[in-house]
């Protein structure tokens, strides 16, 4: 009896370790999460953190709160996310800039491989060439290349910083089209664009996400974006290849990280509610007209996804010789 007792409590034990992740996964969130985004309000991981945001809210019956902390290409948010605590509390939206950031900033006290657990992508956009209409004389890309070969360094451009995808995607435009375009580094691409509206700079490679508000008020001129197809709700701006640069594809994207350590039962949750917010029609229509598609990749393949990224720019960045000016 007492051997039957026994085996009866260690089956209810182990009934109950099984059901604990899952029970907590349930009961996740008991307070509201923060998502680190590390660039300041109005640039692209913004633009697509703040519907997603409330979409989140409204699903979790949760606060879920946008802390945004700029500096540096994006890497002093990405440090701190990094050391908070792994509880399912705090995220990160990082972006294309931390697939950069490894060649760029060699002594970076945070790895977004290893100290990260990839959650999913959140979305994917091209890059596009906007311009100040009243600075720069070109209403194509084809014009704006042979401004840029005939006036050697007159032009320049503006970016989210120093190892951002802004900056990389200029100097392998540069690179491509043997062309000489001053960079001026922003602490993000909110303020880079605000010079850009104002005529402080000449022109951008931004991801069409944060500019696609801009292009749409006509405060802003896009001459191309860097695709060989033409963007969700954008079908008027040509592609880099209508342009004669055929080469010229660079993508922004954006993605969800955990700090290493989080739960996977949470990780899983989140990722669930992820899926569920991009099936609505708000985040459906809010994607299209930002210029990205629906995105479906998540975990190892979102893990995946990132190394090659890093291994790419890595490249890039070297063959560009592009430094942190």
């Amino acid at each position: 009896m007492n051997a039957r007792r026994f085996a009866i409590k260690a089956l209810a034990a182990a009934a109950v370790a099984l059901a604990a992740p899952w029970a907590a996964a349930q009961a996740w969130p008991t307070k509201p999460v923060t998502i680190v985004v590390p660039f300041p309000a109005g640039g692209g991981t913004d633009a697509f953190a703040r519907p997603l945001t409330a979409q989140l809210t409204r699903q979790l019956g949760m606060q879920v709160i946008i802390d945004n902390k700029g500096g540096a290409g994006g890497t002093v948010g990405a440090s701190l996310a990094s050391r908070a605590a792994p509880d399912g509390y705090t995220f990160f939206m990082g972006a294309v800039h931390h697939a950069i950031a490894p060649a760029m900033y060699p002594k970076l006290d945070y790895n977004i491989l290893t100290d990260f657990v990839p959650v999913a992508l959140i979305s994917k956009v091209p890059q596009v060439i906007v311009v100040n209409p009243q600075r720069v004389p070109a209403k194509d890309l084809k014009e704006l290349l042979a401004y840029a070969k005939a006036n050697p360094g007159k032009l320049n451009y503006g970016s989210a910083g120093n190892g951002t995808s802004h900056h990389l995607a200029g100097e392998l435009f540069k690179l491509q089209t043997k062309t000489f375009i001053t960079h001026i580094p922003y602490r993000g691409a909110g303020p880079a664009l605000q010079d850009l509206m104002a005529g402080q700079v000449d022109l951008m490679f931004d991801g069409l996400g944060s500019s696609a508000a801009h292009i749409k008020g006509g405060r802003i001129k896009a001459l191309a974006v860097a695709a060989d197809k033409r963007a969700p709700g954008f079908p008027d701006i040509p592609t880099s290849v209508e342009g004669g640069v055929p080469s010229y594809q660079v993508a922004t994207w954006y993605g969800l990280w955990a700090p290493k350590g989080t739960p996977r039962e949470v990780v899983d949750r989140m990722n669930a509610e992820l899926a569920k917010a991009f099936a609505t029609p708000e985040l459906k229509a809010a994607w299209t007209g930002l210029g990205s598609e629906t995105p479906t990749m998540a975990g190892k393949a979102f893990g995946d996804f990132v190394a090659a990224e890093v291994k790419r720019w890595g490249e890039v960045a070297k063959a560009s010789g592009a430094t942190l000016d």
